[in-house]
């Protein structure tokens, strides 16, 4: 089978997912259509039963369905062959790949019914519109421009957020999204641009070279962004053919066994274990060594072109099976759950309401009066929840925070080791030389920049990980909450009605949850728009980028500039004071450290103090962003189940209700939605089962 023939197949399993979407998306519609009208025709007859959670959530998820796209974040150094490898996947030639230039602004690759760019910027400007020649033109440099600006610590574009190249490509119809990123080490501002991607992307396509292995600033990047944040990631090896050519004897066949041998070891060392998914290692099914350059020449000239050999058929294969099978069927999962709970609620306010039309209007305002001490009882499990959240909040706080403190105070110790990855190569000659210091003044700040970024990375991922276990056990509290929860509602549908009335959801135990201690427990997300972010970091809502916003924007940016500003220049006039007698590179390099230490210490309890409130706020804001919508679900809850009874009765008290017509149409309602349901899990079981045969 040739690559095309594979790459119809992928293409032909995307379009079977965006159509399952569709339909999923259109049931989805019919139930809150459904829904919505009988409320409407409820208001002149027994009254709403009170579903608009159920609705709002609805149509939310269902406009995601819609919109919903697999989106694909390239990450790697320059040079590395990233947009080579993009239009060799896409089989034509729509970003720069030339030998020179380079892409310097994060480009966002999407489909469109005709071929443009649009230019976005960040300083208030409206978007431009320009053709390919003009972006290729005006936004690629030169990779030792690129290089230059490194040194300087500035980037080549810091006006433009970002670049949309729309383009009408098969692949990109049928629901991909490519996330095209300038080199790692860009700037540290632009590396936490590409993170904030990360956390909206549902895989990233990390393009290494098989000529450089694992770099410093690859690894540093692996370390500080991706490492144990869950991600998925495929490793692409790229530039594999260039193996054989850097051999003596390109013929030599046991020679070059054992250089890709050898080179195989290096990135294993490196990158397995970041191939590790729930303890099980997936290496081979994400590390593919691959050749752009090969693939896409051979598919320029002949679309029907054997890319056998070039890697990217193995690597097509293992995308496709990632994206519509694992990534595809886990979101529809939560659809599902989201359908069935919407159908459930229906059905539980259609069997509470018939008893008690039943009851005449004094029968009823006893009863709805005999169940308000369960209604007490409602809010305060909301209280105690509540209360144990914002206990979680503070607890967590302060710890985080104390830890952050700790942490920074801390860094004096270990700087003469740690720093040295980072220093900048010193010839004191150089640095005397007015005309050089500027460039070593640049270097050592970019070298500052990166140790601050790495250090505040691996503490990060430490809180994050505090913070994850934290959440953890508030959904554990949840399901807890909402099975006392749930009693208690039993108990007012009871009293109310007379008899226990217990619907049969086909559903697992776990289901039988409120609306609301599901959304807590992580079960249901119906944020950003995105379905990428399936049950985002395991409860519901993406604390991460709560938690980015305040780190990138307001804290790491604010320490380097604090630090980078208040001792290198101390640090100058320190290395000037040696005198040109000092010659001894290794001395000036210990001076160096020595001085930066100092300068470091006497500044670090300033900068953990003023910065304990920013970590502060930023755990805290988490668990109350967290807070705010438990309570909010809750809330709504309580209110709703009370104004059905309150409908209820105020009708009766108005007019004579016809028991057998509004029997008939919450009959009818029921039957509607369960028929919708069934369209929702018959689509769930095709796609499941087309996959598993």
């Amino acid at each position: 089978m040739n690559y095309q023939a594979k790459t119809d197949i992928f293409i032909n399993d995307l379009e079977r997912v965006v159509k399952v979407r569709q339909d999923v998306a259109i049931a989805l519609e019919e139930i809150a259509e459904t829904i919505d009208k009988a409320e409407l025709v409820g208001e002149a007859a027994s009254g709403k039963l009170s579903l608009e959670r159920d609705i709002e959530d609805i149509k939310v998820v269902s406009k995601n369905l819609r919109q919903g796209v697999f989106r694909l974040l390239v990450l790697g150094d320059m040079k590395r062959g990233k947009s080579t490898f993009l239009n060799a996947l896409i089989g034509e030639k729509i970003l720069p790949s030339d030998v020179n230039p380079c892409t310097a602004v994060l480009t966002v690759l999407r489909y469109g019914a005709e071929k443009k760019v649009t230019v976005h910027f960040n300083d208030g400007k409206s978007p431009q519109n320009l053709d390919f020649d003009e972006f290729k033109h005006k936004y690629t440099i030169d990779p030792a421009e690129a290089k230059k600006l490194e040194q300087h610590n500035k980037q080549a574009f810091p006006d433009v957020s970002h670049a949309v190249v729309e383009y009408p490509l098969p692949l990109l119809e049928k629901g991909i999204e490519i996330v095209d990123s300038p080199g790692l080490n860009d700037t540290e501002a632009r590396n936490e641009l590409s993170l904030g991607y990360i956390n909206n992307c549902h895989a990233i396509l990390f393009v290494l070279r098989a000529s450089q292995p694992c770099t410093l600033g690859e690894r540093r990047y692996l370390e500080n962004y991706i490492r144990g944040r869950g991600l998925s990631i495929f490793f692409l090896i790229n530039a594999w053919d260039q193996v054989r050519e850097a051999l003596i004897d390109p013929d030599d066949e046991e020679e070059l066994k054992e250089a890709e041998e050898r080179l195989r070891q290096v990135f294993r060392a490196n990158v397995a274990e970041y191939c590790v998914v729930d303890g099980q290692d997936i290496y081979d099914e994400r590390v593919f060594e691959i050749s752009s350059i090969q693939a896409l020449r051979r598919r320029l000239k002949d679309t029907q072109a054997s890319l056998e050999g070039t890697g990217f058929p193995e690597f097509m294969k293992a995308l496709n099976t990632f994206l519509t099978r694992e990534r595809a069927i886990a979101e529809l999962r939560q659809v599902r759950t989201l359908a069935r709970q919407a159908c459930d609620r229906t059905r539980e306010a259609i069997q509470r309401r018939v008893p008690l039309l039943e009851q005449d209007v004094n029968q009823l305002r006893e009863r709805i009066n005999s169940v308000e001490p369960e209604f007490t009882k409602l809010r305060g499990i909301q209280e105690q929840f509540q209360q144990e959240i914002r206990n979680t909040r503070d607890t967590q706080a302060k710890a985080i925070a104390d830890s952050f403190k700790t942490y920074i105070l801390n860094l004096g110790n270990t700087f003469e080791t740690d720093f040295l990855r980072y220093q900048p190569e010193l010839n004191l000659f150089d640095f005397l030389s007015s005309g050089k210091r500027e460039v070593f003044n640049a270097a050592l700040q970019k070298a500052f920049e990166q140790y601050i970024a790495d250090k505040l990375g691996t503490w990060t991922l430490t809180a994050e990980k505090e913070i994850s276990a934290a959440f953890l056990q508030l959904s554990r509290s949840a399901a807890q909450y909402g099975a006392s929860y749930s009693q208690v509602t039993d108990r007012i549908t009871e009293k109310l009605t007379g008899e226990k009335i217990k619907v049969n959801p086909a559903t697992t135990e776990e289901d039988n949850s409120p609306g609301w201690a599901k959304w807590a427990m992580g079960l249901l997300s119906f944020t950003g728009g995105n379905l990428a972010g399936f049950a985002m970091a395991g409860i519901g809502f993406d604390w991460k980028n709560i938690l980015l916003n305040y780190f990138t924007v307001i804290g790491i940016g604010g320490i380097i500039t604090a630090v980078t500003g208040i001792f290198l220049g101390p640090i100058g006039f320190a290395l000037l004071g040696l005198g040109v007698g000092f010659l001894q590179a290794d001395q000036a390099r210990k001076e160096l450290v020595k001085r930066a230490k100092k300068e470091l210490v006497q500044y670090l309890p300033q900068v953990a103090n003023e910065q304990w409130h920013t970590v502060y706020n930023a755990v805290k804001e988490c668990f109350d962003s967290y807070e705010r919508e438990v309570s909010r679900r809750i809330h709504e809850d309580i209110n709703t189940r009370k104004s059905e009874l309150n409908n209820l009765l105020q009708q009766k008290e108005t007019r004579e209700i016809n028991r057998d017509t509004e029997l008939k149409r919450l009959e009818i309602l029921e039957e509607d939605v369960v028929t919708k349901l069934q369209k929702v899990e018959s689509a769930y079981s095709n796609l499941l089962a087309y996959y598993s045969s």
